[in-house]
């Protein structure tokens, strides 16, 4: 696999996110699978969300992992928008009354014909091992 192009795409919502995502990146650098990593809001920028999961698969990418809390509305609306396996890894929050149980309850609750893979709350890693899988590797 190329480690030039970008094969798995993170998502977060808030930059805050990314020391709680830094498994996954840990994990897709150790097994050499080029990854690229964006802070885009479902909430606060749907239209730059919309788009990147609507380019993904022209721009390289063949997986995309999304961490999201609270509401975690992020990976569901990336699985909208695309038609690539999305994983979604519920974090938690301190705004949080449910220490991440809302978040896991959110990602795995989607509609028919919009799957998201779910991992456990703020195992990213595991959502990176899920995706290296997918991709064969």
């Amino acid at each position: 696999m190329s480690a030039d192009r970008p094969l798995v795409g993170i998502l977060v919502g808030s930059e805050s996110d990314r020391e709680r995502m830094q498994g996954a990146i840990d994990e897709l650098e150790q097994r050499g699978l080029a990854h690229e990593f964006e802070v885009r809001s479902a909430h606060r920028q749907p239209d730059a969300v919309a788009e990147y999961a609507r380019s993904a698969r022209e721009r390289g990418l063949r997986v995309l992992i999304c961490g999201a809390g609270l509401a975690a509305a992020l990976p569901g609306v990336v699985a909208a928008h695309t038609d690539l396996p999305v994983i979604g890894v519920p974090l938690r929050s301190s705004k949080s009354v449910l220490d991440g149980l809302d978040a896991l309850l959110s990602i795995v609750q989607m509609p028919p014909g919009v799957p998201v893979a779910t991992v456990g709350v703020d195992n990213a890693r595991n959502a990176a091992v899920l995706a290296a899988r997918i991709l064969g590797s």
